[in-house]
């Protein structure tokens, strides 16, 4: 399956020079862990990087550093880790595994964002196909079961 299918396409982004502190906010609001830190010229968003619900704690809080005064662009995760939505699943997690990330935001050929996959998304993919594949062998079974009476 091609990532551009299985990806969530509602991203959570910000541009660069957002503090920390609003990104937080952001964050609580939306509900999500992290913010794809994008550059938007020309309406287009490029990503740049990303920031984590973690970054803010351990880059900013945990060094006592004031929230509202440290920018994203200072503490986000770079370079951003990206795949391209014409890559499928395996690609995506192979990359997820080499670069130690759990999210990976998802461009298309010009470069914009398009969505973001995450771990939880390749688990319910991975669930959704371990279903399909029992079910083909529970159809398989019960259709045998029909013709061999």
């Amino acid at each position: 399956m091609l990532l551009k299918d299985i990806c969530t396409p509602d991203i959570a982004s910000c541009p660069p020079a957002t503090t920390v502190l609003s990104a937080a906010r952001t964050m609580r609001q939306l509900h999500v862990g992290n913010l794809v830190v994008v550059d938007e010229a020309g309406g287009a968003q490029t990503p740049l990087g990303i920031i984590t619900d973690r970054d803010i704690v351990v880059e900013v809080l945990g060094r006592e550093l004031d929230p509202a005064s440290v920018r994203v662009d200072e503490v986000m995760r770079k370079p951003v880790v990206l795949v391209h939505g014409t890559e499928d699943a395996s690609q995506a997690l192979e990359r997820m595994r080499t670069h130690g990330v759990r999210r990976v935001p998802v461009i298309g050929d010009d470069r914009r964002l398009i969505g973001i996959i995450s771990l939880d998304d390749l688990l319910r993919q991975l669930a959704a196909d371990a279903t399909a594949l029992a079910q083909v062998v529970a159809s398989e079974q019960s259709h045998e079961r029909r013709i061999r009476r």
